[in-house]
């Protein structure tokens, strides 16, 4: 008995909320995932290097951490006048534009 493979072909489209939006499908050497400093040196190395380079990211690269970094480290201390915990956690999720993991911060 001989095995007979068959390849699927993809949909063209995929239909969500009863609307139809379609699929392009695209072919990379090298995909960077993150758009902070480091990913964006690795994409252009890799595209230096004659590599078909993609780099994706959740947030507009210019919001990528290394960009968006609002300065070294922080903390609620109360030396300067009075402070609370949940000032510093505001101004972290804020800055991480709500994407970070709020029970981690």
């Amino acid at each position: 008995m001989a095995v007979v493979e068959t390849k699927k072909k993809a949909p063209k489209s995929v239909t969500i909320a009863g609307r139809a939006y379609p699929i392009t499908d695209h072919t990379f050497d090298v995909v960077v995932v993150g758009a902070g400093g480091s990913g964006l040196r690795a994409a252009l190395g890799a595209s230096q290097a004659g590599l078909k380079t993609a780099c994706i990211t959740k947030v507009f690269p210019t919001r990528s951490h290394t960009v968006a970094a609002q300065g070294g480290i922080a903390a609620s201390l109360a030396n300067m006048g009075a402070d609370d915990w949940r000032w510093h956690m505001y101004d972290t999720v804020k800055g991480a534009d709500w994407l970070g993991d709020q029970d981690a911060i």
